[in-house]
């Protein structure tokens, strides 16, 4: 198992909690980016049957799966973590989607 990003060698739990705060800022700030783009879904679909697109989860459920044990990282937790962001942003575009309709 091979990682492409090796983590930084930390001596205490301070180095530890910086550089999870630092990856954490980086994170939020890619989740607001994709968010923006489930805007974006809200917009161009026609049909809220639309929204929730199981294949659609489904194959990126396996690509970052796959993605993950390319990189050394626990497939099990980036499913996890992965199904978890897409139910909200499910329920996001939702929102989004109704949001919209009613700003016509």
């Amino acid at each position: 198992m091979t990682l492409i990003h090796p983590v930084e060698h930390c001596c205490s739990m301070a180095d530890v909690r910086r550089n999870i705060d630092a990856l954490d800022a980086r994170i939020v700030a890619l989740m607001a980016e994709r968010s923006g783009y489930m805007t974006q879904a809200a917009r161009i679909k026609h049909d809220p049957a639309q929204i929730h697109d199981q294949a659609r989860i489904d194959f990126i459920v396996q690509r970052v799966k796959a993605m993950a044990t390319a990189q050394g990282a626990p497939a099990a937790v980036i499913e996890a973590a992965y199904r978890a962001m897409i139910d909200a942003s499910i329920e996001f575009e939702r929102g989004e989607f109704q949001r919209l309709r009613q700003e016509g």
